[in-house]
């Protein structure tokens, strides 16, 4: 396990590297700052000679003392001018930082394979997008707008200082970083409970997002209750996490306040001193000057160690989102990987720039072994053939690998032994898109994104007219749910369709791949939020888009298959039977048990 000094560097060093585009804004910013630190610096030269030529004298220099106001009017203009233009590219760096770590997370998560996808939940992966990204933001921007100022206002200080008073500043330069050290001390523990309070965050951003996505079947069960309780339980231990990490973090400022009030306290005393000793070594108006920068000096401390303390934060929500990026995308496409095309009128431009195929779909699953994990084996030395054209129906008991399969297929998975091929060729030696491309898919699980009903039918051919779109809906049965809408197919659907029925949703599904006409047809129990009546007339635009066509049909009700050419009966992972339906009930196996136990349910 990674200590939490590795941790911490490797972190900072990916931080670095994040940052390093924006170095011309960066050099700008620090420009700034030392022009911004510079003039405030002058000020107290300004008004330590001020000092002098009122204090021993009997009457004001007015004379001497405006020029000095105007030079101090001056700095402060200047100042005010240089800080403002230094937090603006301060905004800019940070936000342009954060906006391309978003999207770089963002699109990586479009790249990883759905066996990474399947171990994260999507309010873990939403938290680290959001929440921990935006925490970076905060530490990023605070470091910009004060470790930069902070920095060279240590260095001003004692230069200026150096130049009134050499003794009196070494011994505030011995003592003054002591407060470094405490905030160092307290940063190690601050650190912990800040990565700690991440996770606890993560964890109440998965459960909230879980729990409002299903709050229907919550309120059906009645578990609300329970479901209090645990989010009580992940708020408890997200608020004592960060109760932990401000704990520690509070303490650094005041600590380090009160040894430079110390410091202070010293400096002051052995100023005066010097003041009126016998043969003084310094002015009125020196002191002044030199007590000022003093304050100016030990400032930038605490101000520091604020910013390290928030870093604590930021280094903990960033060490996530590289966490997250760290995972492995799916493997590249082979650099002489083919384009399938098995349609006249491809969807992708990467399928419709290929050369004419005389690919068919002819689909072989040679020898087929797959597993989640080593320990579980699930399909074992599996084979199938599938014709071009051919309709092939899948059942079998839950978890006997019939989605399984149709990952497979679709390569959201890759098979752990055999091969799985079309038309001969391994479909690893075919880029993904151009497989995908061919394939048309509609799950039981609806999804459909927040924007028009036509957007949404359009999803996988954006090019298609709106007769074209009407079209498919009408083969879908949607056309007439749709007119009764208001405004029709222009009618905006809320997130995944909260404002339809579970049947509307899967119509508008099942329109969507009416649409794209996909040489392989992948049907998951594609009708089982849908009432009698229309499955039936479905099934039969079903049967006429299939013409052609190679399909796969996963079926828990028997009668929607009873037409296919092949029914493959799977259970454990292997297929147990195959043959036709009647074929099948002449067998008296598996599939005739399945097929009485549902005629004796209907």
């Amino acid at each position: 396990m990674r200590s939490y000094s590795q941790s911490r560097r490797s972190t900072w060093r990916r931080i670095l590297a994040e940052i390093r585009p924006a170095w011309a804004l960066i050099l700008t910013s620090l420009l700034l700052a030392v022009v911004s630190v510079a003039l405030t610096l002058y000020i107290p030269i300004c008004i330590g000679d001020a000092v002098n030529l009122i204090v021993g004298r009997g009457m004001v220099d007015f004379a001497g003392l405006f020029p000095i106001l105007r030079r101090i009017l001056y700095c402060l203009l200047g100042t005010a001018a240089a800080q403002w233009l230094m937090n603006h590219i301060n905004n800019l760096i940070t936000f342009r930082i954060v906006r391309d770590l978003r999207m770089k997370a963002f699109r990586h998560v479009q790249s990883l394979p759905v066996a990474v996808l399947d171990t994260h939940s999507s309010g873990d992966l939403l938290s680290r997008i959001i929440t921990d990204i935006e925490q970076f933001s905060d530490g990023l921007l605070l470091g910009f707008s004060q470790l930069f100022s902070g920095c060279i206002t240590i260095v001003g200080t004692i230069l200026f200082m150096l130049t009134i008073q050499p003794w009196i500043t070494l011994i505030v330069v011995v003592f003054t970083p002591l407060s470094f050290a405490v905030a160092g001390f307290i940063s190690k523990k601050t650190f912990v409970h800040f990565q700690r309070q991440s996770v606890s965050r993560g964890a109440v951003t998965d459960l909230t997002n879980e729990m409002l996505t299903n709050i229907k079947t919550v309120q059906t069960f009645c578990h609300e209750k329970e479901v209090c309780e645990e989010f009580d339980r992940r708020s408890r231990e997200l608020a004592e996490n960060g109760l932990k990490a401000t704990f520690y973090s509070s303490i650094v400022n005041p600590s380090t306040r009160f040894l430079n009030a110390l410091i202070y306290l010293g400096v002051t005393a052995a100023g005066c001193l010097l003041c009126f000793a016998p043969a003084p070594l310094l002015s009125i108006g020196q002191l002044t000057s030199f007590l000022s920068y003093v304050k100016q000096f030990s400032q930038p401390f605490n101000e520091i160690s604020g910013v390290i303390t928030e870093f604590q934060n930021s280094l903990a929500s960033a060490a996530r989102v590289f966490e997250l990026l760290d995972e492995l995308p799916e493997a590249p496409d082979p650099a002489n990987a083919e384009v399938l095309v098995l349609s006249d009128n491809p969807v992708s431009s990467e399928a419709a720039s290929a050369e004419p195929s005389a690919h068919r779909g002819h689909i072989v699953m040679d020898d087929v072994s797959f597993s989640y994990t080593p320990d579980r084996p699930l399909i074992e030395h599996l084979h199938l053939s599938a014709e071009p054209g051919m309709r092939i129906a899948i059942v079998g008991p839950t978890g006997s690998g019939k989605t399984t399969l149709i990952n497979l297929l679709m390569r959201f998975y890759d098979v752990c032994g055999g091969a799985i091929t079309i038309d001969g060729t391994d479909i690893r030696g075919i880029t993904r898109s151009s497989l995908r491309d061919n394939c048309g898919m509609v799950l039981q699980e609806t999804w459909l994104k927040a924007g028009t009903i036509r957007e949404n039918i359009a999803y996988g051919r954006p090019d298609a007219t709106d007769e074209m779109i009407e079209q498919a809906a009408r083969q879908a049965h949607a056309h007439s749910f749709i007119s009764r809408l208001p405004g029709g197919y222009s009618y905006r659907l809320e997130e995944n369709g909260g404002n339809l029925s579970a049947g509307q949703k899967q119509l508008l599904c099942i329109a969507r791949v009416m649409l794209r006409l996909p040489p392989i047809l992948i049907l998951d129990e594609a009708t089982s939020s849908i009432d009698s009546l229309t499955e039936i007339r479905i099934q039969q635009a079903f049967d006429a888009m299939m013409q052609g066509r190679t399909s796969f049909v996963v079926a828990h009700r028997l009668s929607t298959i009873q037409n296919a050419d092949v029914i493959l009966v799977m259970k454990d992972g292997h297929i147990i039977e195959q043959g036709n339906h009647a074929n099948l009930l002449q067998q008296r196996g598996f599939y005739y048990s399945l097929y009485q136990s549902q005629f004796a349910e209907s």
